[in-house]
């Protein structure tokens, strides 16, 4: 059975009472008393329609223009707050008290769209500008070294410890891939019982060319494999101050002109002053970069921050301090 007409809390407004005229809720509201709740009473009547206007006819007693605005405002405010209350079913629980349905959620307000703010882009690495001094810098061996004209920094390079390339590249003759005319590699010596320049740079000069003409790392061999080689220079040599000793071969290929390498030595002038290796690879030919720039290069490396201690092929042999 449903409740007997009568004043309820108010489902969406505890904080008030409603009436309910024994099958809906009315939107009569009421504020309750100080007191406790009052007793039943009717709801007071609805307004009155207002009378259309004619020629004639006679407006109800008592019915002023100014009651019928406050008639008018008070049914559109409780008509406002229904709609936002939205609509309430009454169901009947265990002890026969009415009971608020849980009222159809309405649709939630639009909320603004998100603006959205694009990530500030990281810094691109800075690239030396025409005022800076052209040399390439190795950290881990406190040296540096001179960028000749149409060589450039490393890129996208497989191999370890390319302190520069010439610039470019082109389809190597052999099994394929990419080679480049020219290569500038810089490692520290480790694992060695020899410490004497001489004896590492005759050590290495084979690997050197091994790993520049003969096989790559995956075992292909883009000159077609070493067939033969010259020696076509070695000795002393004051490299940052330092005496170094460099060994450079003359490398016949299989396919394509060949190459020299080069292979110099020298004590580093920081940390415990491990032995530097620093190898050349030079294809020869006419697209090969000129000999004289391995020399060039190895005259102009320096320790870092000293842009005057010098000293290269040709140049007096020993510390200078």
């Amino acid at each position: 059975m449903t409740p007997p007409p009568g004043w309820y809390p108010d489902p969406s407004a505890p904080h008030q009472e409603r009436w309910w005229d024994g099958s809906a809720w009315t939107e009569h509201r009421r504020v309750p008393g100080a007191a406790g709740y009052a007793a039943p009473q009717a709801p007071p009547p609805s307004p009155q329609p207002p009378y259309a206007s004619h020629p004639g006819q006679r407006r109800p007693a008592g019915g002023t223009g100014r009651a019928k605005a406050v008639a008018l405002t008070t049914a559109a405010a409780v008509l406002v707050a229904a709609i936002v209350s939205g609509v309430l079913l009454l169901g009947e629980d265990d002890g026969g008290a009415p009971e608020a349905q849980n009222p159809p959620v309405s649709s939630p307000a639009t909320d603004p769209a998100p603006v959205s703010t694009a990530p500030t882009p990281s810094p691109t690495p800075s690239t030396p500008s025409a005022g800076d001094p052209a040399v390439v810098e190795d950290p881990l061996n406190g040296i540096t070294f001179p960028l000749p004209d149409g060589w450039v920094r490393p890129r996208y390079i497989a191999e370890d410890d390319v302190m520069m390339t010439t610039d470019g590249t082109y389809d190597c003759p052999g099994d394929g891939g990419v080679c480049r005319h020219g290569l500038v590699i810089s490692r520290t010596v480790t694992g060695k019982a020899e410490s004497s320049p001489k004896a590492l740079a005759e050590q290495d000069i084979e690997d050197a060319a091994d790993d520049a003409y003969d096989r790559d790392p995956a075992g292909g061999k883009p000159f077609g494999g070493i067939e033969s080689h010259e020696r076509v220079g070695a000795g002393p040599v004051a490299v940052a101050g330092r005496a170094g000793y460099y060994v450079r071969w003359r490398v016949t290929t299989a396919k394509g002109p060949g190459g020299y390498v080069q292979s110099l030595v020298f004590p580093s002038t920081v940390g415990t002053e491990s032995p530097i290796l620093v190898r050349y690879v030079f294809d020869a030919g006419e697209e090969g970069p000129p000999l004289a720039t391995m020399d060039e290069i190895t005259d102009g490396i320096r320790p870092v921050g000293d842009a005057d201690t010098g000293g290269g092929v040709g140049s007096g042999i020993g510390p200078t301090d």
